[in-house]
């Protein structure tokens, strides 16, 4: 495991402290969680954007489900006659 020195705002300090304290936990996994969960986070991002990019450049070919199609398929739901999605 690698070792990295890193300087804390006073406005973090403080605050990050007091929940260690109160969670019973060091600062050291505190911060390790909140690194962890913004690289998740990011990564989500990156992969959100990617099929967005995927998604408008299906619509600009003309792959797209109509609206009646989409709205058939999810009245469906739930019911014994429930329906495939649509595709394209």
């Amino acid at each position: 495991m690698g070792v990295t020195s890193i300087r804390l705002q006073p406005e973090i300090e403080s605050p990050l402290e007091s929940l260690a304290k109160k969670l019973d936990r060091s600062k050291n996994y505190l911060i390790n969680q909140a690194i962890k969960e913004f690289i998740e986070r990011k990564s989500t991002d990156e992969k959100r954007w990617a099929e967005t990019i995927e998604a408008i450049a299906s619509v600009k070919a003309g792959k797209v489900v109509s609206e009646r199609d989409v709205n058939e398929w999810l009245e469906s739901w739930g019911s014994e006659n429930e329906t495939k999605p649509p595709k394209v």
